[in-house]
């Protein structure tokens, strides 16, 4: 008998915000499940890998460890990437997931998390494209929403720019660029970087930023606190130390 069948791993289908409708049919998240191990000493080992947390890359080192469906890490959705990153801690130390909000002690059952409610009927099965006039200058755009393979590229011109001048903030434009794929039906990389830098009214920017985030399929991190009058509040959970190391 060999080593993996005597020591077989336990695993867990998780079901993904975006139901598969927004990857190509033959793609092996279509089916908008994914098939994750149980975290083990080997996945505690990356989360303390010094290399992996100085270079930020630690959590994508985990869930590339954890995950079964074998498919291109890049294509994954960033909303179905929180999904997934949510159910293993669950499934690695727990539901329960202690934080402090103000000074107050907070405690959310994770389990209980449910997905964004999303219009579907604005989805094309297998496109991740979308149409969207702006309010206000009435220009036509279509969109992506963003995977893990485009926030890494827009990360690493960020850095880019970063490096020839200091003193740059690219990181909103630089998105825009990327996320948005045509204007007014022209898809050409030099038009929408013209229209985003020179066109694009501040006001459409923040409604174009509303609708994507309507739009994308996502794990709701919105909680209910206490503060220390009694009083309650919603807030969204945050992702600290604590989170893969309870009793840190």
């Amino acid at each position: 008998m060999s080593d993996e069948q005597k020591f077989k791993f336990p695993t867990e289908m998780i079901e993904l915000p975006s139901k598969g409708l927004l990857y190509p049919e033959d793609h092996p998240l279509s089916s908008g499940q994914v098939e994750m191990k149980y975290m083990t000493a080997k996945e505690e080992d990356i989360l303390t890998n010094q290399n992996y947390i100085s270079k930020g890359i630690v959590l994508d080192k985990l869930l590339q460890s954890l995950l079964i469906t074998e498919f291109n890490y890049n294509d994954l959705l960033v909303g179905d990437k929180n999904a997934i990153l949510i159910a293993s801690r669950v499934l690695g130390y727990g539901k329960d997931y202690t934080f402090t909000y103000n000074g107050v002690e907070q405690t959310v059952d994770l389990s209980s998390l449910e997905n964004k409610e999303v219009d579907e009927s604005m989805f094309t099965r297998g496109v991740n494209e979308f149409t969207y006039t702006l309010p206000h200058s009435h220009t036509e755009i279509t969109y992506q929403l963003m995977t893990e393979g485009l926030d890494k590229k827009i990360d690493r011109e960020i850095k880019a720019i970063k490096k020839i001048n200091k003193l740059a903030s690219p990181e909103f434009t630089t998105r825009l660029k990327h996320v948005i794929t045509s204007v007014n039906g022209d898809t050409d990389l030099k038009t929408i970087k013209d229209f985003v830098e020179n066109y694009l009214l501040a006001k459409d920017a923040r409604a174009l930023r509303e609708h994507i985030s309507e739009t994308q399929p996502d794990i709701d991190m919105n909680t209910t606190v206490v503060d220390d009058f009694g009083e309650t509040t919603d807030t969204e959970i945050p992702i600290t130390v604590n989170f893969f190391f309870p009793d840190a």
